[in-house]
């Protein structure tokens, strides 16, 4: 680890490089993409004249080809390193969201989306790696930065977004375009070129991965979750018939919910009740406020509701999960995040467009009746691996082998929206090689 990551564990959290506040602003910035479209759906299908359905596209499209990419940013980052890497994920999203917020229609903006979702990919697959490698204070203080940037992005950001939408639809593309140029020079100056990792990773690898029977339950365990999730998140603002700022406003109460119970719930919970239970009850408790919502559509007390309320399952579902996949998993932590988040954000992009259809085919009702469904299908799937999981809090991997201490993992809730985590590994290797 570089010199700043060696330095004393008493430095201050906030005591950084000017290259660390860099990436940590960009990161913010990033994970305000998540919930940034939400509030101006509506507008954007009354005023381009496109159905609900196609609006949603906008999810399919970015979820999708980050889906894909995840295949391959291991691969990138480990031949160009990971300042270049970073460098061209900020590029590539300052470009194409600038190009969302120029289009005329909507099928210009959803596929502007699906380049945003390269540059995401590429961006956030080194942004943790990138911020260990140059934090002073340690692993620890550098884990605790990036989740507060996490946590501040995925509540402002449909805040944000309504904010700017209550002006235009297009202002927020503007805004993150603007917001990741100042991040992208920042990021050039400031920030020191970074070696290769010794070892590039093999493009084959995450697929090959997905063999081990660990990694796979809990990846489809996350695609079911995540059709769930971005069913709601994808369609929800559509029954509430609220403005932009006002659907802002709900959804960053839901973000504020999302990142407490991801950093401070979760943990708690798993030392209570360990990671299997810990899961099923959130789940379960998903996929009742889902059905809440499937009965309840047309009421929107209980819909703004049940919306808000599901930042708590969804928050210690996203730490507690992906701790198990790093923990659970034989291969190494960039392959196993990899494959990972490939299967579960393929159910993240599908779900807002089989949405869609539902709703066409039928009414608003059902495609969170389908949600629903999926979710409990989640806990049926991760109730399979069961004894897995009691392992994984043993600290042992499926095979039975010691895994990962529950410090290795400590951050992983990050990894949910993108894998940075699994960089890390590969940066402090190429960090120490460096030294020698």
């Amino acid at each position: 680890m570089s010199a700043h990551g060696a330095a004393s564990g008493k430095t201050s959290m906030f005591a950084q490089p000017k290259a660390v506040y860099a990436v940590a602003f960009a990161c913010v910035v990033s994970f305000m993409g998540i919930g940034l479209v939400d509030p101006i759906l509506p507008a954007l299908s009354a005023q381009l004249d496109a159905s609900p359905s196609q609006v949603t596209l906008l999810f399919t499209s970015y979820l999708v080809v980050t889906a894909v990419a995840m295949l391959a940013t291991n691969w990138v980052s480990s031949r160009l390193g990971a300042k270049k890497t970073l460098i061209a994920g900020l590029a590539i999203i300052v470009v194409f969201a600038a190009l969302a917020g120029l289009s005329d229609s909507v099928g210009g903006i959803v596929g502007f989306r699906a380049g945003w979702g390269l540059g995401n990919a590429l961006f956030i697959a080194t942004s943790l790696a990138v911020i260990v490698a140059s934090a002073s204070g340690g692993f620890a203080g550098a884990i605790v930065l990036y989740e507060a940037a996490l946590g501040l992005g995925i509540a402002a950001g449909p805040l944000v977004g309504g904010l700017l939408g209550s002006i235009s639809w297009r202002g927020p593309f503007f805004g993150v375009s603007a917001l990741m140029a100042i991040a992208l020079v920042a990021t050039v100056v400031l920030l020191d070129p970074t070696p290769k990792p010794a070892h590039p990773t093999p493009l084959s690898a995450p697929l090959k991965a997905l063999r081990h029977r660990g990694l796979l339950t809990m990846a489809i365990t996350a695609l079911l979750y995540n059709w769930g999730f971005f069913t709601m998140l994808g369609y929800a603002p559509f029954p509430m018939e609220l403005s932009a700022i006002q659907l802002g406003f709900v959804f960053f109460g839901w973000g504020l919910l999302v990142a407490l119970f991801s950093v401070a719930g979760a943990p708690r919970l798993q030392a209570r009740f360990g990671t299997a239970r810990s899961l099923y009850g959130a789940l379960t408790f998903f996929a009742v406020l889902l059905l809440l919502i499937a009965l309840f559509t047309d009421t929107r007390w209980v819909l703004i509701a049940c919306v808000v309320a599901a930042g708590i399952p969804i928050g210690i579902n996203n730490t507690l999960t992906t701790q198990a996949v790093m923990l659970v998993s034989p291969v190494e932590r960039p392959v196993a995040s990899a494959a990972y988040g490939f299967v579960r954000f393929l159910g993240g992009g599908l779900a807002p467009f089989v949405a869609g259809k539902l709703v066409d085919a039928f009414d608003i009702h059902v495609p969170f009746f389908v949600g629903a469904a999926t979710v409990l299908a989640a806990v049926a799937v991760l109730s399979t691996g069961h004894r897995m999981l009691t392992r994984a809090d043993a600290g042992l991997d499926e095979d039975g082998h010691p895994a990962g201490s529950a410090d290795d993992v400590a951050g992983e809730v990050a990894d949910e929206f993108g894998g940075a985590p699994a960089a890390v590994d590969g940066e402090v290797e190429a960090e120490l090689t460096h030294r020698r």
